[in-house]
């Protein structure tokens, strides 16, 4: 979930999906709308089974100390509920915001290092080339004292850190907007990250956003997935590249969009470039029987969970008709 609906709208939701089945509900934090914390710790609160995830926050913001902190809080709301997905953010937004992303692997390498350190409770110093900590633990006064079983997960694009996620990680949050046969190459660079730590590619979790446009109408589906899909085309283009999109199609709809925020009229303009069978490829949009359909792609393509990212207005007929296929 993002920000298209309100918290308690989404609390709703939360429950809504623990009475169908569903493992886990993941929260986003990209745009400067809506943080991930406060709805984990919302649907958290009113729910008693299902896990909640950051899908995902961002290394560059919170020091390791203070995430370390924060979903330590976390897990004594929903003990052994929480699922830390972590990720490298993403330009322009991290210059508009005065953070320049240098040694993105070896900072995602350090911060996961440092927090699985004090998630077990112990006093942490650490003299690394991007984050440097003295003498810090998580200093628990109320309540569980144990070790914080949170898994953590780095959301990875690129091919490097997938194999850094095979490495450090206990999982791997597999990007949406990618075609399923972009997850081929993630599991060959994942597994190759395993076995650099002694590990198969099965003991890493690898779930995945997809994008899931549903409604009665097929059409009015991809039309609204389309708008999703050409925002990113044009905003993040290290995601159209891990999807295979022409450059010169990015060229066209980041011209079209005329940079970020998209300028008045350049949304509009820009979707008339992306057709229905890019947006097909990149999501899991259509009918109910479409989407499920379309999600299994993904799942047998190496994904071993979907996260839907709903976009359609009735989030519960997603849930309802989504759970049908794994019930």
């Amino acid at each position: 979930m993002q920000d298209k609906h309100s918290i308690r709208e989404e609390m709703t939701f939360g429950r809504y999906a623990e009475r169908n089945g569903f493992e886990a509900v993941w929260f986003a934090e990209s745009r400067l709308v809506r943080d991930s914390i406060v709805p984990m710790a919302a649907v958290a609160a009113v729910t008693s089974r299902i896990k909640v995830g950051s899908g995902v926050v961002n290394n560059w913001t919170r020091n390791v100390g203070l995430m370390a902190s924060t979903f330590s809080t976390l897990y004594d709301l929903a003990p052994k509920r929480v699922l830390l997905g972590i990720g490298a953010w993403w330009d322009p937004l991290a210059t508009k915001v005065g953070i320049s992303r240098d040694r993105p692997l070896t900072a995602m390498r350090e911060y996961v290092t440092v927090l699985k350190e004090l998630f077990r409770l112990k006093d942490v110093t650490f003299e690394g080339q991007v984050v440097k900590v003295h003498d810090i633990r998580i200093d628990i006064v109320y309540g569980d004292k144990s070790v914080r079983e949170i898994p953590i997960y780095i959301g990875a694009t690129g091919m490097q850190m997938m194999e850094l996620a095979g490495t450090v990680a206990d999982g791997v949050l597999l990007n949406y907007l990618v075609s399923p046969k972009y997850n081929r190459e993630a599991l060959r660079r994942i597994e190759a990250g395993a076995r650099k730590a002694g590990r198969r590619l099965e003991d890493i979790d690898r779930p995945q956003l997809v994008v899931c446009s549903m409604d009665i109408d097929a059409d009015r589906a991809l039309d609204s997935a389309r708008s999703l899909v050409t925002m990113y085309l044009g905003q993040q283009p290290h995601i159209a590249k891990a999807a295979g999109v022409k450059e010169s199609l990015v060229q066209e709809v980041t011209r079209a969009l005329g940079g970020w925020p998209a300028k008045p009229g350049g949304l509009e303009k820009a979707k008339r470039l992306v057709d229905d069978r890019l947006v097909d490829l990149l999501t899991a949009s259509g009918t109910p029987e479409d989407c499920r359909k379309k999600v299994k792609r993904y799942v047998e393509s190496g994904a071993t969970c979907p996260i839907l990212y709903p976009l359609g207005d009735d989030v519960e007929l997603m849930i309802r008709e989504m759970a049908k296929g794994y019930s």
